[in-house]
């Protein structure tokens, strides 16, 4: 019965200030709806098996207008009132509202047809399908699409932010705790909507400063030898970049692969099995992604290609 109130997607196992109050908005509403639930059937079972008596018909007017405003205007106009009160705070404090005293760290994410873009401070630093933040430090997403519609959603960190082509929205959330969080976006966005996953996780501060470091002085000075150094300039490195070697911006960026927890947007785990199965499966995997098939690439020039990209880390 309460299967869903833990796990790495539940709203109510919070592990941050903005999720705890809106699982205490959840908690809340459920409790009322429990209330009604028993208290209008209660009145049902007592409608139902109390003996009809007679009335004149002006008082049967008096009883249904008490009924009509009492439960039709009434509660509801109580009810709505209270939702209110409970839910205005949690909605403002995930607004980027100014904090003194507080430095307020922005990440910039944007979502693609089905992965995900992730920019730290200064821009220097940009990474894939890995999301990775500091404990107790409020974070100011900027959100914004690429092509279609998405959502930028982590339940167990807060509430959930819709990502416009050519608009910025900004969230505010924090994480109150180490851990691994999964995000999701929660609009449809096409037919591989449901493996557009984020991995995310949170770690202390110094732990975080040199997660940032390590990656913003990554710079790679070769390509792999031969025939696979020239392919992945000619044809991957179109789209993809690589820190210090290629500048394609249109598919996620490569410079710390082989650091990352997944593959494919939270598909596959990221080793060297299934890292060769996707470079050889994967539209089979995730159909309809942007990535060509490589039926033209031989075996062996594929296998060097994965084994250079395994090298692509801190």
């Amino acid at each position: 019965m309460l299967a869903a109130c833990e796990g790495a997607q539940s709203t109510l196992d919070p592990a941050g200030p903005q999720a705890r109050q809106v699982a205490l908005i959840w908690w809340w509403m459920f409790g009322v709806a429990g209330v009604v639930l028993v208290g209008v059937s209660g009145l049902w079972i007592y409608a139902s098996a109390r003996k009809p008596r007679d009335v004149g018909s002006e008082e049967a007017i008096r009883i249904n207008r008490r009924w009509v405003i009492g439960g039709g205007i009434l509660l509801p106009t109580i009810a709505i009132v209270l939702l209110l009160i409970f839910g205005l705070p949690a909605g403002r404090s995930m607004l980027p509202l100014p904090l003194p005293g507080e430095q307020v760290l922005r990440i910039e994410v944007t979502g693609h047809q089905w992965w995900w873009e992730i920019r730290y401070p200064d821009g220097q630093v940009v990474t894939a399908n890995q999301l990775v933040l500091p404990v107790g430090r409020p974070i100011d997403f900027h959100v914004t699409s690429a092509d279609v519609i998405h959502s930028f959603w982590v339940p167990r960190l807060g509430g959930k932010v819709d990502m416009i082509p050519g608009r910025t929205n900004v969230i505010r959330l924090e994480a109150a705790q180490p851990g691994r969080f999964r995000g999701q976006c929660s609009e449809f966005c096409g037919r591989q909507h449901a493996r557009m996953i984020l991995p995310v996780e949170a770690v202390d501060a110094a732990e975080f400063d040199a997660w940032i470091a390590a990656r913003r002085q990554l710079v790679f000075a070769r390509l792999p030898d031969g025939e696979a150094g020239d392919l992945f300039r000619d044809r991957c490195g179109q789209c993809h970049r690589v820190a210090g070697l290629t500048d394609g911006d249109r598919a996620p960026d490569l410079t710390d692969l082989a650091s990352r927890p997944t593959l494919g947007a939270g598909l596959l785990p990221n080793d060297g099995e299934h890292l060769r199965r996707w470079l050889r499966e994967h539209q089979e995997l995730k159909s309809g992604n942007a990535m060509p098939l490589h039926d033209d690439i031989p075996d062996a020039t594929l296998e060097r290609i994965a084994a250079w990209l395994e090298t692509l880390e801190p």
